[in-house]
């Protein structure tokens, strides 16, 4: 991404997020359970709608405050039997959270334990305890609660929280994470004050948030390109009465935290003793609105993302992930400012290339605005030729200069088809990067392009026809940010 394409400070954030934090846990006797929604790595969204936001900041937040902290991982058993799958990462909930525990423990964090909510003997859950206690880990099960979350009597007892295992924590900052959401992250939370309250800790509780941005306005694009991204959820921002009421002041908050505030409101009041909070915006920590440099910068960021976000959910319509409701809510969010997918200037340019050529095709838009195209023919994928082109011409050399030998490509496609069985014979852009790779040992030209691969990171891609799952995923580990046409390339039903 070029200097003057940030409209994020990172550092600004990190500090005033950082001193937040460390404020509520004073605020609480110095015991706090943080729940922290969406991701801990890789939030790309993030970084799409604030230019400059280092998708993995929540981690360099998390390890500044290390000394302070420990982590405790929540996962549904329904979503453990489920085999839940992350869509974006294509991994079940159970693997993409010990990808993550990994991942954390990498940068030196403390994970000291895994929960298993609503846990109502399931065997597979069962099982995946008993793999992780196996590998030295301290797993507890938490039970579905009759009545929650209304019959606040019985959840606030011996018969509600009591009956859930207390999970041992030795350090003033608990964040209560998940690798995605409905994991029981909130129960876990207040389940843990209702045991130290019984044993004198008065502890207390605060939400880690990103969007909706409570002090942005609430039509504003960064807002509103989070109700697209959450459009399968139904959920809506709306401006916090309790908070207006409360102070006067408009916030923005979503509609799932506004309607069950007056129950958390109770459930906290019934354990502590008190009001803790006015608002369900007073329960978050959110400083992001303070860390944007570049308002004009972001609002095109955000507005671009709601384009996405409907180009998507047209094609997993299509591929019949999700309702046409969806379709619909993203449609209505982009109409709401007056958007068009031709926002995107590769949407353009891949329907007029596609058109003139007679060919599927990929456009793919440089950083410094140029755009070329590959298109789906011969032995190379439209998404291999794209890269390639792209590539090609960021080290000045045009299309006239073959940076992989066909003396490379050809034995591929042979292996492929000869002895793999696979009955296409068009090489990936995973095959073309390899091959790549390969060629810039002994090919100077080969090697210079394959220097410019991480130029393509924030770049904008589309695609004629819907790209096969292992082709989009190629593309977004370059940082692409691929959309495309709701259209089947052929008539196959199975993917190979």
């Amino acid at each position: 991404m070029k200097k003057n394409n940030i409209g994020f400070d990172n550092e600004q954030y990190l500090s005033l997020q950082s001193q937040k934090i460390l404020q509520r846990i004073e605020e609480f006797n110095n015991k706090l359970y943080l729940e922290f929604g969406g991701k801990l790595f890789d939030d790309f969204h993030a970084s799409r709608v604030l230019p400059g936001f280092n998708s993995n900041i929540k981690t360099k937040l998390l390890v500044k405050l290390k000394d302070k902290a420990e982590i405790i991982f929540c996962i549904s058993a329904n979503d453990i039997e489920k085999n839940k799958i992350r869509a974006d990462l294509g991994l079940s909930y159970d693997n993409e959270m010990l990808r993550i525990i990994d991942n954390l423990r990498e940068l030196g964090l403390y994970v000291s334990s895994i929960v298993i909510t609503l846990y109502k003997g399931q065997s597979s859950a069962t099982k995946f305890a008993q793999k992780l206690e196996q590998r030295g880990e301290k797993v507890y099960f938490h039970n579905y609660i009759k009545g929650y979350p209304n019959d606040i009597d019985t959840i606030v007892s011996d018969e509600g929280y009591g009956k859930n295992a207390y999970i041992k924590t030795t350090r003033p900052l608990v964040i209560v994470t998940a690798p995605g959401p409905s994991s029981g992250k909130l129960a876990t939370c207040l389940s843990q004050m209702y045991h130290d309250y019984k044993q004198g800790i008065k502890a207390g509780y605060a939400k880690f948030e990103t969007f909706p941005v409570w002090n942005l306005p609430l039509k504003h694009p960064v807002n509103i390109a989070y109700e697209s991204a959450t459009a399968d959820l139904k959920d809506t921002n709306q401006i916090d009465p309790y908070h207006f009421n409360a102070y006067g002041k408009l916030a923005v908050n979503y509609n799932r935290d506004i309607e069950v505030f007056p129950i958390l409101q109770n459930i906290l009041k019934k354990i502590t003793g008190k009001d803790i909070y006015k608002s369900p915006t007073d329960m978050g920590v959110n400083m992001v609105a303070s860390a944007i440099t570049n308002n004009e910068l972001v609002e095109e960021s955000a507005k671009k993302e709601i384009v996405r976000r409907y180009l998507k959910a047209e094609c997993d319509y299509k591929k019949g992930q999700v309702t046409f409701d969806t379709v619909e809510r993203t449609k209505s969010l982009m109409n709401e400012l007056n958007l068009t997918e031709e926002y995107l200037p590769v949407v353009v340019a891949s329907k007029k290339i596609s058109k003139a050529s007679g060919y599927p095709c990929v456009a793919l838009e440089l950083p410094n605005g140029e755009i070329v195209s590959g298109k789906n023919k011969q032995i190379v994928s439209a998404c291999g030729a794209v890269v390639l082109n792209g590539l090609r011409t960021l080290c000045g050399m045009g299309d006239d200069f073959d940076i992989i030998s066909d003396d490379i490509l050809f034995p591929i496609v042979n292996l492929r088809t000869q002895y793999l069985h696979s009955k296409c014979g068009v090489l990936t852009l995973d095959d073309i990067l390899i091959a790549l790779a390969i060629s810039s040992h002994t090919n100077e030209k080969a090697n210079k392009a394959l220097k410019h691969l991480p130029d393509l990171k924030g770049c904008e891609a589309h695609c004629t026809f819907i790209l096969p799952s292992s082709e989009e995923l190629s593309l977004k580990k370059l940082g692409i940010n691929i959309t495309c046409q709701p259209v089947f390339l052929n008539s196959h039903l199975y993917e190979n």
